[in-house]
């Protein structure tokens, strides 16, 4: 995930809008946040753990002043839960700065590049190889998107980037464009942002798209933009499923109109004879309503969350911990008890939180709890920049829909099926990865493609179970 935002401007205070712009994308990551900014001579930097509110004061922003500004919030996969792994990465003894969303699963041509100028990637983090790649370029005597263009081929893997120099504002994705990077307008400035939904805080006008494979470079001379690679389109799909804010749009698609279409095809591929229909917070209440509208049956905000409550830094206290998800979510027995349940949810992954949820229904009276789910069942891991668990620990991996349900306990389980799923977004199925779902990986993960397994009865396999009797 990670979420990224620049701004290039003559007579803003863009390390402010940078600060607004990661508030708003702060869903993308709750590990660290951080904030570069160029005054037109040096380059200043900010980051620390926590969220966007916590790192971030009025005199740590006094001291990111210019009209240049990129941020990053962190979701961590590579390099773990640590400072260390913070971003705006500085480089070129800080001459550049750069923040990148997505994973390179293989890393070895940048690793060999820069062998050739003496540096040892020992230790470096995907996201470190690309920074010292381009400053190793600039102290070639490259200007910084010669440099890019240079050691683009060697970058293989997810990416959108912001790069940002002393006078330069540079944004470019991959040749699939398989990580959402769109672009903005303020007031003669302009603004590059993971999802849409950052625009509208800050005031700033939707223009579009970075363009798969595109380079799009700002300075004092305007805005240019140059294709650098090519390669068939394959955005996430999980984007629209699960991590985008449902007010962003994605290839021009309503997020939120996606998931309530999924919910409404989920209802023609399942319905159900149930009293009342319980969204799980928060990304299943568009995917909820659209179920509901469809069927007719009654939406009910059965379970309650703590929305203060995120990545914490604090080990909970035993009898805390072994709570385990109700820490976050309340049911409400009277709108759950002597009924039959449907539940709603985006996404299985390990599925020891559902089992929880089901649980909690059925102790607070419920009479049966469906579960459904609004994407298809996730079977392989990811390789692109979501932390998912080993394959191993994926538990649509593991077991079948119907061993999926006992683990549950619920009723029933029912999956949107992956035709559904595509249908609902509107989109080519051959201009998306599908690869949770499918394992099929549309960029080589060369070394890494060990790691990957699959089963033949995957491919078979109903993605609904018997009801429990």
């Amino acid at each position: 995930m990670c979420a990224v935002f620049g701004v290039y401007g003559k007579n803003v205070e863009a390390s402010r809008l940078v600060f607004f712009g990661l508030y708003a994308l702060q869903h993308r990551g709750q590990e660290s946040s951080g904030i570069a900014s160029s005054d037109g001579e040096r380059l200043s930097g900010h980051m620390e753990m926590g969220l966007v509110p916590q790192v971030f004061s009025e005199d740590t922003m006094k001291g990111l002043r210019g009209g240049i500004a990129i941020g990053h919030n962190r979701y961590s996969t590579a390099a773990g839960s640590t400072l260390l792994g913070a971003q705006p990465i500085l480089s070129g003894k800080g001459t550049i700065a750069l923040a990148h969303n997505g994973n390179l699963p293989s890393t070895k041509l940048l690793e060999v590049y820069l062998a050739t100028g003496g540096i040892s990637a020992s230790g470096m983090s995907d996201s470190k190889m690309i920074a010292e790649s381009v400053a190793l370029g600039m102290k070639e005597g490259l200007a910084v998107e010669d440099a890019i263009e240079k050691i683009y081929p060697l970058m293989t893997g997810a990416f959108s980037i912001l790069v940002m120099t002393k006078d330069k504002l540079i944004a470019l994705r991959d040749a699939s464009g398989m990580r959402p990077l769109s672009m903005g307008e303020l007031d003669g400035a302009y603004v590059f942002s993971s999802e849409t939904c950052a625009f509208h805080p800050i005031g700033a006008h939707h223009l579009g798209d970075v363009g798969r494979g595109e380079m799009v470079v700002v300075d004092a001379t305007g805005m240019r933009r140059k294709k650098l690679g090519e390669a068939p389109p394959a955005f996430d799909i999980f984007e629209f499923v699960y991590f985008a804010r449902p007010d962003s749009l994605l290839l021009e698609r309503s997020v939120y109109q996606v998931r309530k279409r999924c919910g409404e095809i989920l209802a023609e591929e399942y319905p159900l004879d149930v009293d009342v229909v319980i969204p799980i917070p928060e990304t299943s209440y568009p995917a909820s309503i659209g179920y509901s509208q469809k069927s007719g049956i009654p939406l009910e905000m059965g379970l309650i969350k703590n929305r203060y409550i995120h990545r914490t830094f604090i080990e909970p206290e035993q009898h805390v911990r072994d709570r385990g998800v109700k820490v976050k979510l309340t049911p409400l027995r009277e709108v759950i008890a002597g009924k039959r349940i449907a539940i709603i949810d985006d996404s299985i992954v390990r599925g020891t939180t559902s089992r929880q949820i089901v649980r909690m229904l059925f102790e607070k009276g419920a009479t049966e709890v469906h579960f459904l789910i609004s994407s298809p069942p996730v079977r392989f891991p990811d390789f692109y920049g979501i932390d998912t668990p080993r394959q191993s620990e994926l538990i649509a991996a593991t077991k079948s829909v119907e061993e999926i349900r006992e683990y549950l306990g619920a009723t029933s389980l029912n999956f949107l099926s992956l035709d559904g799923l595509i249908k609902a977004t509107g989109i080519l199925r051959e201009r998306l990865s599908t690869s949770f779902f499918t394992g099929e990986y549309p960029i080589d993960l060369h070394e890494r493609k060990n790691e990957v397994t699959y089963q033949s009865k995957w491919r078979s396999a109903p993605l609904s179970s018997v009801l429990r009797t």
